[in-house]
C-alpha cells in the first residue's frame, strides 16, 4: 500500500508553444489516463470510449497518478522503482524522475505541488501487508484484514511514513516530516490550506498544513478499521473516510474532525467521491464488487451497482454523463451511465488497472474539481 508522502512543486512547462499544442489536443478530445501496474498508463478517448494508446514506463509498476493544471504533465508513482515520473502527455515520454522511497503509491496535485505517498519501512510487495491485501482483493475471507481486538500493532518496530516536500523546479527535497503507518488516501480542505491523509496501519487520519507539511492534528478512528479513501464534501464542511476492514464509512466535521455519522457499506470500501452535482456520494465496495450510491446530505443508501473485481478508484467524465471504474482484477475499465448506472462499455487490455483521472479535470476518487 502507499506509504508516506512526497510533496512536489509543479513541473515547469517545456515552452508556450508546446503547451498550447497539448492544450488544443486535450480540448479536441477529453481523455482519461489509467495506470496499469503491468502495462504502463492507458490513454482512453472519452468521446469514443476506446483505449487509444499506452504510455510505457518500463517495469515501474505504476499506481497513483495525477495531472498538472494544464494537462501537459502526467505525474505517476512507480511502486517497483520507488520513484515518481513526469510524463509529457503530448509525446508519452518520461521527462523527469525523482527517487521517492519504498512503494510510492498515491499521487495528488494541488496548487503547484504534487503529493506522493510512500513508506520507508515497507518490506515491498512480498511483505506480509501485501499478502493480506491481495487476499482481500480476490474476495477471500478477510482473516487478518478484519478488526483486531488489540488494534493494528504490527508496525511498532517499523519506521513511520514520511512527508517530503520537493521543489519540482529543482527536483530536490526541501522539507520532510513524519506521518502514520501505511499512509493511503490524500485529500485537501476546500481552501487548500490543509492536507488530510489516511493511515491504514494505525487507524488514524493525519492533518497537516498543506504548504509546509507541518502537523496540525491526528484523528483517531475505530480500531482495526483500516481507513483508506477520503473525500471532502462539496461545501467543505465534512470529510468522508472509508474503513475497509469494518465495511463502513465515517463522516468527519471539518472544523474539529469529530465523527458525525457512521454508515454501513458492503465489504471492503475504498474509493469515495461526490458526484458532479453534489447530491450523491459514491463508494467502491471493492471486495463485494459493488459501487454503492448514497444521498450526499443524509447519507441514506440509494442504490447498488454490480462492477468488476478490485475496483478501487473511479472518476466521472468531464461532462458528468459517464462513470469510469478502474478494476484491477478484471484488467479493465468499467463504464456506467452516470444517471441510470446502467453498463455502457468495458475497456480491456489494462492489466491490474489501479487509478484513473481525466483531462479536463472531473470529480473522482483521486481528483476532484
Amino acid at each position: 500500500m502507499a506509504r508516506g508522502i512526497a510533496v512536489l512543486g509543479m513541473l515547469a512547462g517545456s515552452g508556450a508553444c508546446s503547451m498550447l499544442a497539448s492544450g488544443a489536443a486535450h480540448a479536441a478530445a477529453p481523455i482519461a489516463y489509467v495506470t496499469s501496474e503491468r502495462a504502463g498508463v492507458g490513454v482512453i478517448d472519452l468521446d469514443k470510449m476506446t483505449l487509444e494508446k499506452t504510455f510505457s514506463i518500463g517495469g515501474s509498476g505504476p499506481r497513483g497518478l495525477s495531472l498538472n493544471e494544464d494537462g501537459t504533465r502526467l505525474i505517476v508513482a512507480g511502486k517497483n522503482t520507488g520513484e515518481l515520473v513526469a510524463i509529457d502527455t503530448r509525446t508519452g515520454k518520461v521527462v523527469e524522475r525523482v527517487k521517492i522511497g519504498r512503494n510510492p503509491e498515491y499521487v495528488r496535485v494541488r496548487d503547484g505541488y504534487a503529493y506522493v505517498t510512500y513508506e520507508p519501512g515497507d518490506p515491498g510487495e512480498s511483505g506480509e501487508r501485501s499478502e493480506r491485501s491481495e487476499r482481500g482483493e480476490r474476495g477471500e475471507p478477510p482473516g487478518e484484514l478484519a478488526a483486531k481486538p488489540g488494534g493494528n500493532d504490527d508496525h511498532a518496530d517499523k519506521p513511520p511514513a514520511e512527508i517530503a516536500i520537493i521543489d519540482m523546479k529543482t527536483w530536490r527535497v526541501i522539507h520532510s516530516t513524519k506521518s502514520g503507518h501505511e499512509t493511503e488516501g490524500v485529500e485537501f480542505s476546500r481552501d487548500g490550506k490543509q492536507m488530510l491523509v489516511t493511515n491504514e496501519g494505525d487507524d488514524t487520519v493525519s492533518v497537516y498544513d498543506a504548504r509546509s507539511g507541518a502537523p496540525v492534528t491526528t484523528v483517531k478512528l475505530s480500531t482495526g478499521g483500516r481507513p483508506r479513501g477520503i473525500k471532502a464534501s462539496p461545501d467543505g464542511k465534512e470529510y468522508v473516510v472509508t474503513l475497509e476492514s469494518l465495511s463502513k464509512f465515517v463522516v468527519l466535521d471539518a472544523n474539529d474532525f469529530h465523527v458525525m455519522k457512521t454508515v454501513a457499506t458492503k465489504l471492503g470500501p475504498y474509493g469515495v467521491a461526490y458526484g458532479p452535482a453534489g447530491n450523491r456520494l459514491f463508494v467502491a465496495a471493492a471486495r463485494d464488487r459493488t459501487l454503492q450510491v448514497f444521498d450526499a446530505h443524509t447519507y441514506e443508501h440509494v442504490a447498488d451497482v454490480s462492477i468488476g473485481q478490485r475496483c478501487w478508484h473511479f472518476t466521472f467524465t468531464p461532462d458528468g454523463t459517464k462513470l469510469l471504474l478502474a478494476c484491477g482484477r478484471s484488467d479493465a475499465v468499467y463504464v456506467l451511465d452516470a444517471k441510470t448506472y446502467a453498463p455502457v462499455a468495458q475497456i480491456g487490455n489494462l492489466p491490474l488497472a489501479w487509478g484513473i483521472v481525466t483531462y479536463p479535470p472531473s470529480d473522482g476518487s483521486i481528483e476532484s474539481r
